[in-house]
This record gives structure tokens, C-alpha cells and sequence, in this order.
């Protein structure tokens, strides 16, 4: 063999170690490339804090979503491997899919796969009227607003409680909600939770309470929840309203007044409130107002069915959110002197 020969061949065979190397030095940056794309974090940034996957998107369209959004840099190939490794392929689900500070590919794609959409919450708050529930619904956050529309009866009459007043319907709680859930679908939650809640507590109350349905029950503690926010007290300024009401002396309560009042109050309340008549005024009207003031929560029903007995039958606030309380017209009238009035001996 002739030199020339043997010199080409180990040409070649120099070559072809020197591809081989290349093509295995290749492999071996894909590999640790790949790697970094799996357990690298997501650019999550306070600006994308979701990715928002429509009915009929495929990965590849995902992908593109979250390049556009500056979360990854990573083309469709490494997410499809990914996707494969992870048996999550052809398994995505339609959805709003939150993106957390660390999370990595393979965790929104598996979130993806097991249709674990984002999630938030609405909260109805103990005390709040129902016109403050409608307003605090229009401003949540991705909540379609199916509802804003309607005057309270229609609204009542679209979630199946045809006829009823909504004051105080709605048990206040904390209610998740995903995209694409409307505010009638809150309501409609939180309405059947109240329900429910009076139909359990309504059977365990004490006995001869004179309060003849759930409704009244409602109503009571709805005047319970705006009189006090102390769990000390509930009990006690309910057993104050229910030995008022057995002995048929007017209610006198301030937050009735108020919610009579409307838009008329302005944060303070007079005298000449007290003597304008309406329906919810309890200076001049006789046992509970028509309707609940507020929507009470659970805590506030529980001390409307289950009043501290005692003989107490006035209370006066004290400034300070808590009340102090009396049995007798002239303590009473010593306490509003002193506390109201700051006038203590």
C-alpha cells in the first residue's frame, strides 16, 4: 500500500473521530441544554402571572403564548419532549393556569394535564348589605359579570329565589371561583350556604324564643352582627334584643335606623332621625324591621338562637367597641351620661 494511501486513510480516519467527537459533544450540549430547560424556572414576572389556554390551543400554541410573554425562550421541540417524558402529551386541558416565581416547565405542564386551573377567591364580608356585596362583586378580579345589570328582584329571581328580599340571603364566607364563573354563580353559592346554615342551626335554637321562622332568626342576628364585632359580646347584646322583644318594648336600635335611612346617612345619625318614621326605624316601630340589615355571619346566628339569659336590657357603647350594659332605665341613663354624654360622676 502505497504511502499516499496510508496517509488518507488516516486523514479520514482523524475526520471521522473529529465528527464523531462533534456529533458526541453535540449530544452532550443538547443533553445539558435540555436539562437546564427542565429544571430551570419559568421568567415569571409580576406581569404574567397567568397564561390563559383557549379551547383547541396544542402546545405548540401554548408555547408561543409564553415566548410572546417573555416566560421562556425555549422553542416548541424541548416542551414537546418534555411533554412526552412526562406522558402529559395530547393531555392538556383548556384553562387560566397561574405562573409562580420557580415553577418549572414540567410543573405547568402537569398542572395543564390534571386541569388544575387557577383559582381565586371572594370573600363576603360579616356586616356587609347586600348593595356592598354587588359593589365588591364588580370590581373581582376575572368574575363575569352576568348579573350587573339587573335590579335586586331580577337578580334574586336568576339565581332561584324568586320573590325573596336579598338582604341578608347570602352567608358571608370566603367562595373560590375560576375563570369564566359569572357573579350570579357566587350568589347563587353563597345564597344555598345560607340556606343550608339556617336549616341546621334553625332546629338546635332555645326554646321559647320569640322569634317564630329562620327569617326572624336571620333578621335578629343581621341587628346582632352591626350592633357588636366582639365574640364576648353577641350572646349578650342578643339576650338584651330578645328579652325587649318578650316584653314588647321597642327594639331602639341605631344600625336599624340607619339602614332605614338609606343614602340619606352621611356618618352621623340625629335625633330627628330617631323620630322619622320608616319602616326599619325601631324607636317608633314595634319588633324587628321587615327585612335583615346586613348579612350576618354564622357567629352572630348562633347568638340570635342561643341569647345569654340575664335581666339586662340595655347596653351603651362604651367608645372603645365594646358596651357596657344595665338592667334599669336610670343605670342606663347614668351610662349614656357617662359615655356619651361624658358627663361620669
Amino acid at each position: 500500500m502505497s504511502r499516499v494511501n496510508m496517509r488518507g486513510r488516516a486523514i479520514w480516519g482523524v475526520l471521522a473521530v473529529l465528527v464523531l467527537l462533534a456529533v458526541a459533544g453535540g449530544v452532550g450540549y443538547g443533553w445539558m441544554d435540555y436539562q437546564r430547560f427542565v429544571h430551570g424556572p419559568l421568567a415569571v414576572t409580576e406581569q404574567t402571572p397567568s397564561v390563559d389556554v383557549g379551547k383547541g390551543s396544542n402546545l405548540r400554541d401554548v408555547v408561543g403564548m409564553l415566548r410572546d410573554a417573555h416566560v421562556t425562550q425555549t422553542g416548541p421541540l424541548y416542551w414537546r419532549v418534555l411533554a412526552e417524558q412526562l406522558h402529559v402529551a395530547g393531555r392538556l386541558h383548556a384553562g387560566e393556569y397561574a405562573l409562580t416565581v420557580g415553577m418549572t416547565p414540567g410543573d405547568l405542564l402537569l398542572n395543564m394535564a390534571a386541569g388544575k386551573v387557577l383559582q381565586r377567591n371572594f370573600t363576603i364580608v360579616d356586616g356587609w348589605s347586600f348593595k356592598e356585596l354587588r359593589q365588591a362583586l364588580a370590581k373581582a378580579d376575572k368574575l363575569r359579570q352576568d348579573g350587573a345589570q339587573l335590579d335586586d328582584a331580577a337578580l334574586m329571581a336568576k339565581i332561584g329565589a324568586t320573590g325573596e328580599s336579598p338582604e341578608g340571603r347570602f352567608l358571608p364566607e370566603t367562595y373560590a371561583y375560576v375563570k369564566g364563573d359569572s357573579d350570579l354563580d357566587i350568589l347563587r353559592r353563597a345564597h344555598v350556604a345560607m340556606t343550608k346554615m339556617l336549616d341546621t342551626l334553625w332546629p338546635q335554637r332555645d326554646q321559647d324564643l320569640p322569634l317564630a321562622t329562620p327569617y326572624d332568626a336571620l333578621i335578629l342576628a343581621s341587628i346582632v352582627e352591626k350592633e357588636t364585632g366582639r365574640a364576648d359580646e353577641r350572646a349578650r347584646i342578643a339576650g338584651v334584643f330578645v328579652r325587649r322583644l318578650q316584653s314588647h318594648m321597642l327594639l331602639q336600635t341605631d344600625p336599624t335606623v340607619i339602614y332605614g335611612m338609606g343614602d340619606a346617612y352621611a356618618g352621623n345619625i340625629h335625633k330627628s332621625d330617631l323620630t322619622t318614621d320608616t319602616p326599619y326605624n325601631t324607636y317608633t316601630r314595634p319588633g324587628l324591621p321587615p327585612t335583615p340589615i346586613a348579612m350576618p355571619g354564622k357567629p352572630a346566628i348562633e347568638a340570635a338562637l342561643h341569647p345569654a339569659t340575664g335581666t339586662e336590657l340595655y347596653f351603651v357603647a362604651k367608645g372603645d367597641g365594646t358596651h357596657v350594659f344595665s338592667s334599669t332605665l336610670d343605670e342606663h341613663n347614668r351610662n349614656v351620661a357617662c359615655y356619651q354624654l361624658k358627663r361620669c360622676q
